[in-house]
């Protein structure tokens, strides 16, 4: 499935769940022939994002609906600015407002987030990831505000990479073992996707570097310290991803380490959305 049909079931979805068998408050007050325009008022500072699928959504609900754009996804914002202006029904402004606003708000909150945490990491080679701690049939907006945000998308689910984890390498019997069988696994299907195996001590990561045929090493829960001890070991063989229990305060310190890449959950599944209403003028 194409990220643009997700989006675009995505919103049918939310659409479905929110206005039913028909938006009867606004049915019930609002004529047939009004025509109004709403700004999208900001209220917070932060990175702006959501934009483009703010416009697929008015599209949805009502290919009439114009919309004037000031501020596009990515900029910095601050309370007063004006994201935009929609012109139109107003029966279909209405019906839009709630889900461009739980869209923009939620992805908004994401940019800004990962924007601070790719900040703390100027002056070093690490990059920021996401993860799949993500709120379920909104990963792809979710990934797309980490990129808004400067941060880098890991895999997008459990088709175009292989990850073997902790529960992967315990089930299959070893690191040596889930890697060589997810080798075989590629050859006999004919795939192609890049492999990476998760660590949890130094002697997983000998294993893993004496297998080989790998891309990456992520190395869970390692203290800076035994950081930069495995970037010295690895020197440069694979690449590094250090995850687990870090944090906005740590994060520069995994980094000047000399990892490759830097996971965080947090920059998806503990974010406040950023503060937006959509206001008739």
């Amino acid at each position: 499935m194409k990220v643009t049909e997700l989006t675009d079931a995505l919103i049918d979805l939310a659409l479905a769940e929110d206005i039913g068998d028909g938006d009867h408050t606004t049915l019930s007050c609002i004529p047939i022939q009004a025509i109004g325009q709403s700004k999208l008022l900001i209220k917070q500072h932060g990175i702006l994002a959501g934009v483009d699928v703010a416009l697929e959504v008015f599209q949805r609900v009502d290919p009439d609906l114009q919309v004037e754009v000031f501020l596009n996804d990515g900029a910095e914002i601050h309370r007063g600015d004006v994201a935009f202006i929609v012109s139109g029904s107003v029966r279909s402004i209405l019906q839009a407002e709630r889900l461009v606003l739980n869209i923009m708000q939620r992805m908004s909150g994401i940019a800004t987030v990962t924007h601070r945490y790719v900040r703390q990491l100027e002056g070093t080679s690490a990059k920021v990831l996401d993860t799949r701690k993500t709120t379920p049939g909104m990963r792809m907006l979710e990934k797309q505000a980490v990129k808004i945000g400067g941060g880098t998308n890991h895999r997008i689910g459990l088709f175009d990479m292989i990850l073997l984890k902790d529960n992967h390498v315990d089930f299959a019997g070893g690191i040596e073992k889930a890697i060589l069988s997810a080798q075989h696994y590629l050859k006999e299907n004919n795939k192609k996707l890049k492999i990476e195996v998760e660590v949890r001590n130094f002697d997983e990561l000998d294993e893993a570097l004496r297998t080989g045929g790998i891309d990456r090493i992520m190395l869970d829960n390692f203290t800076p310290a035994n950081t930069r001890r495995a970037v010295e070991l690895v020197d440069r063989r694979v690449e590094l991803e250090s995850s687990g229990g870090i944090t906005f305060d740590t994060i520069r310190e995994y980094a000047l380490a000399g990892v490759d890449y830097i996971s965080v959950g947090a920059l998806t599944h503990s974010v406040d959305s950023l503060d937006m209403s959509l206001k008739a003028l």
